[in-house]
């Protein structure tokens, strides 16, 4: 009877700590799925209802490396540790085209939840491609074509046509580095350009409308310095052909191009003019102490007029 008694109060403990576990045990996070666009990686779950206010959780990555090379360890997201957003930037943390499976998990205080991990591993050339801001110039003979924003590892294919040749079309692929993108020696006429951003045979983007510029052409770069030369040509032999004929021009030449002005009758006057003249008349000597005599001339003035 005691043993009775003792089986079931145990079994009773049992089932009574097994319900009041799960009865507090925090629920893992719920959604979990990857947002990736133009190679940024966002990982996004929602929150589970539970009796923590305020639960925390933490990211773990598994690449190709830690699968086959470190026995299936996983890695902590070091910017997603104990956060209490529900999204994570996984950018920096999926540096490879390899598959990487990815969870997630809640923590309130010493409680943790289970791991939520995603589907199925993800790859970051799945990303979403969109067309970035481009921007095409016409310079002389030349066409500019920059894009904005550029991701690392995303190609851009450029194709451009004389209006009316499109099947002339020359196709151009760059990468950031080579950004931006500059196609000259082109004849007059209008050129169209369009754009398509891609990373793989597969994973491409879609193009840009048709956007066409005016080229001046090559012959039209030579005017504008060709002008200024022939300009300065001329001033420096107008020069010349004045400085030439003030040097050697004959006074009857130079009378008849180079008159003198009359002075204007304004400035006129007929004021009297005395001249004054000077004449010595007489030498007077005055004894000076000693036998050398002084003489000072004297002078007499005269008015005229």
């Amino acid at each position: 009877m005691r043993l009775r008694r003792g089986f079931f109060h145990s079994m009773f403990l049992l089932v009574l700590n097994t319900i009041t576990n799960y009865a507090w045990q925090l629920p893992s996070p719920l959604g979990v799925s990857m947002e990736s666009i133009n190679m940024r990686h966002f990982l996004k779950w929602r929150r589970h209802q539970s009796p923590c206010r305020t639960p925390v959780y933490s990211v773990q990555v598994q690449g190709e490396f830690e699968l086959r090379f470190l026995n299936g360890t996983w890695e902590n997201v070091l910017g997603c540790q104990q956060v209490n957003q529900i999204s994570c930037d996984l950018t920096g943390d999926l540096g490879s085209d390899s598959d990487y499976n990815i969870r997630v998990r809640a923590e309130c205080g010493s409680r943790v939840s289970t791991w939520a991990e995603l589907e199925r591993p993800f790859n970051r050339k799945e990303t979403n491609l969109t067309l970035p801001d481009m921007t095409v110039t016409a310079i002389g003979d030349a066409l500019q074509v920059m894009f904005q924003n550029l991701p690392q590892t995303v190609a851009m294919t450029v194709t451009i046509w004389k209006e009316g040749e499109e099947f002339k079309a020359s196709t151009h692929v760059i990468s950031r580095q080579q950004n931006p993108l500059l196609v000259s020696h082109l004849q007059e006429g209008a050129y169209c350009i369009t754009a398509q951003a891609h990373m793989d045979v597969h994973n491409k983007s879609s193009s840009t409308d048709s956007r066409c510029v005016s080229i001046t052409g090559p012959g039209t770069t030579w005017i504008k310095p060709t002008t200024v030369t022939v300009i300065v040509l001329i001033l420096a032999g107008l020069v010349l052909v004045l400085s030439w004929s003030l040097t050697t021009c004959n006074p009857e030449s130079c009378r008849v191009y180079l008159r003198k002005e009359q002075l204007p009758s304004a400035l006129w006057f007929d004021w009297p003019i005395k001249r004054l003249e000077l004449y010595p008349e007489k030498e007077l000597c005055e004894p000076f102490h000693s036998v050398l005599l002084i003489c000072p001339p004297t002078f007499e003035i005269e008015q005229t007029g």
